[in-house]
């Protein structure tokens, strides 16, 4: 059983301060694992797995079950089974006659879950459970195994590669056969198959719903209502250009990723790491996996990529007030830049530079940019 220290103390210190607490993110990414941990030593904690249709038969009148089960904390798992339930919470929330707790787990983004946004607003605190990244694992995990397998816990802590990919393998079926499904989307499995198998193909580069449209023979507008789905469910990432202040002709369209390393290479039918290694995705699989660590990581600043018409490129800038830090994703371990990327660095104003590479240690490239191995540089506390 893996479970992620900080979220724990920030959701149990949540718990006591806040009537509804939610926790988000992908299926199978722990967050009943760590739901369970949380109430486990509340002995007046009720958990209530809304997947089993027995305990969704107890909420068929909601308002008298939570007056049984008054002054408790209760734990709705899977509360995007239940949309009808938040107008309900809120109504015991408001009511000085209940004192009751919320812990709810959802596998969707507060913008597919808008019940929970709109209709609690100002009493429930959201918390996003990610799969287990870099810097929380120890030493005994490879990058290799990591950048073959991704994070999800079941994926990443198989005892053999095979294990693992079929585990991803039937994650990819029971999201596209059920999970959807059970959000309530009509979509045939096979097509949004196609295209997060195109994505896998082209991850880290600039959306075109035009391609993949013409590719799958589907509207442009069907692949927009797609990849909003796989976004809003915590498959794909949407990362935005920069472009504050900046006088030139820039790309404003949005750079794609799959979020997960393993599940990118599952699409691929990608087995090994020698296999990874030498395939034309690879590139685009370990841009994705440090990218999505760095986000993670360095969760206060804000996220953003950059490029112009004429070439002029950055990987990742992390903004917070007026600071902004470059990064540069490199596989080779004898890493290079690009005239391009010293006039990224000027159009900026970068305040720090660094490019990310397969390195053994950190050492100063030139004109004050740092190359650093992403494990180390997940390791800086910040900037």
């Amino acid at each position: 059983m893996y479970i992620k220290r900080a979220i724990t103390e920030q959701v149990a210190d949540s718990l006591k301060k806040s009537p509804a607490t939610a926790i988000l993110g992908a299926r199978q990414v722990g967050k009943t694992t760590l739901s369970k941990v949380l109430i486990s030593n509340i002995p007046e904690a009720l958990y209530v797995d809304l997947e089993k249709p027995s305990d969704r038969d107890m909420l068929s009148d909601p308002e008298n079950f939570f007056r049984v089960y008054n002054n408790r904390i209760i734990c709705l798992d899977e509360i995007q089974l239940l949309p009808d339930i938040f107008p309900v919470m809120r109504s015991i929330i408001d009511d000085d006659e209940f004192d009751i707790k919320f812990l709810i787990t959802g596998s969707a983004s507060p913008q597919l879950l808008r019940q929970s946004s709109e209709t609690l607003a100002g009493r429930i605190t959201f918390f996003k459970l990610s799969p287990i990244a870099l810097y929380e694992l120890d030493h005994a995990f490879s990058l290799d195994r990591y950048a073959l397998r991704g994070g999800f816990p079941l994926s990443l802590l198989s005892d053999q590669d095979e294990d693992s990919f079929r585990w991803r393998e039937n994650f990819i079926i029971t999201f596209l056969e059920r999970d959807l499904r059970q959000f309530g989307f009509n979509i045939p499995p096979e097509t949004i198959r196609r295209l997060w198998k195109l994505i896998a193909h082209t991850n880290g580069q600039v959306l075109n719903y035009s391609q993949f449209s013409s590719t799958l023979g589907v509207s442009d507008m069907t692949i927009r209502k797609y990849v909003d789905i796989l976004e809003s469910t915590f498959m794909l990432r949407l990362l935005q250009p920069y472009h504050l202040n900046i006088k030139k002709r820039l790309i404003k369209s949005p750079k794609l990723y799959i979020k997960d390393a393993g599940i990118t290479n599952a699409l691929l039918n990608i087995r090994e790491f020698t296999e990874l290694f030498s395939h034309p995705a690879y590139g685009g699989v370990w841009e994705s996996l440090c990218i999505e660590n760095i986000i993670g990581k360095f969760s206060a600043w804000e996220p953003y990529y950059y490029r112009t018409s004429t070439g002029n490129e950055l990987d990742l800038i992390l903004t917070k007030g007026n600071k902004r830090i470059a990064v540069e994703l490199k596989t080779s371990s004898t890493p290079g830049v690009t005239r391009g990327f010293w006039q990224a660095l000027e159009d900026v104003e970068a305040d720090r530079a660094f490019i990310i590479a397969q390195v053994k240690q950190a050492y100063p490239y030139k004109n004050g940019v740092w190359v650093y191995p992403i494990k180390e540089f997940l390791k800086l506390e910040d900037f």
